[in-house]
């Protein structure tokens, strides 16, 4: 039964995202947030606010995936990070991340307890950014007992074609994980599924948001536009889901919890 405190767009889009493994939301976010959001990254970006908790990753002068620097964390103030993670830690983006709309659908697709896997800022700079291959965001490597199902990325600039925008093959999240490991999509499983002719481009202007389901395959090119492209993800997850690591294990946030509905 749909959750009746869906919009009816929203309903429509779950089942977009059910059937094809992405959908559009449209605008979710006001221009006078997304500025201050944008100014915001760039002060992380540049050191002039900063949390302990926050992960960071230059991109690759190269632009090749294959050649990210890993484990390096903050490098210097750098407009050119490709990805800043546990922006929950900031209070800009973490009422962004909490945007009822956001609650709604959460548990309308994962159910009654909903907990925050991730909060990424993924930005192509001006100077490019990085290519990022076929992937599926599940697996191993994430260390928990369930693959989270749930993304909602939100634009905050514009994302054209020629900037970069998100390419996904629909459908494929129907045939599950490519690989146990999951992440990157190996060429001898790409290959044989004709991911080329399959794929498809979803631009988007600044403000807009998308459902993307973790197992379909997604992509993103290098941005041509001389302009930043920057977008926040936040991955969610049911409120059963825990980590697998024996050393520290995880904590996750609850997020939409339904005393706050």
């Amino acid at each position: 039964m749909p959750d009746s405190s869906l919009l009816e767009v929203d309903e429509e889009a779950i089942a977009h995202y059910r059937a094809e493994g992405w959908a559009r939301l449209g605008t979710t976010i006001s221009e006078d947030k997304l500025a201050a959001l944008r100014t915001r990254a760039d002060e992380i970006m540049l050191g002039k606010v900063s949390y302990p908790a926050l992960f960071f990753q230059l991109d690759a002068e190269s632009g090749n995936y294959d050649e990210l620097s890993r484990g390096k964390g903050y490098q210097g103030a750098s407009l050119n990070y490709r990805k800043i993670e546990k922006l929950e830690h900031d209070p800009l983006f973490r009422e962004l991340i909490e945007t009822p709309r956001f609650g709604d659908i959460a548990h309308a697709v994962l159910g009654p307890t909903i907990q925050l896997y991730r909060a990424v800022l993924f930005s192509k700079s001006a100077a490019g950014g990085t290519y990022l291959p076929w992937h599926q965001d599940c697996g191993t490597f994430w260390g928990i007992t369930k693959d989270p199902q749930l993304q909602i990325w939100t634009a905050l600039d514009d994302a054209p074609e020629e900037a970069g925008c998100v390419e996904v093959i629909p459908r494929t999240h129907l045939g599950g994980i490519a690989t146990p490991l999951g992440g990157v999509i190996p060429d001898y499983v790409a290959g044989p599924a004709n991911a080329e002719s399959r794929a498809i481009k979803i631009p988007a202007r600044a403000g807009e948001s998308l459902l993307i389901h973790n197992y379909v395959w997604h992509r993103s090119r290098i941005n041509t536009t001389g302009k930043p492209r920057r977008a926040l993800t936040i991955c969610l997850m049911d409120g059963e889901t825990k980590c697998r690591r024996k050393k520290g294990p995880r904590q996750f946030l609850r997020l939409f919890n339904d005393e706050t509905r």
